[in-house]
């Protein structure tokens, strides 16, 4: 997990229950095509889920992180955490 902007969709997604696609291109300031293809990643991956639903008629696509991506975003931020302690 070590891009700029998968950490930004895992960022994103732990402060909410789930988000739509366009909430997360905003958020994660990408284009559609590149965050398309990292969400594709994380999804593989396991650390985000993928929904398809109907908004008004519309499809929309939603994300939400996994417990196994919550998890790995907490080691994450656990061993950065641990490499700034060990240089102070």
């Amino acid at each position: 997990m070590l891009s700029k902007v998968r950490l930004g969709v895992v960022a994103a997604l732990l402060a909410s229950e789930w988000m739509a696609f366009g909430a997360l291109a905003e958020s994660t300031q990408t284009t559609s095509g590149n965050l398309g293809a990292h969400l594709a990643k994380l999804v593989e991956a396991g650390y985000v889920e993928e929904e398809k639903i109907f908004v008004a008629r519309r499809p929309q696509s939603r994300y939400r992180l996994t417990p196994k991506g919550r998890k790995a975003f907490l080691a994450h931020v656990a061993e950065l955490q641990s490499l700034v302690k060990g240089t102070s």
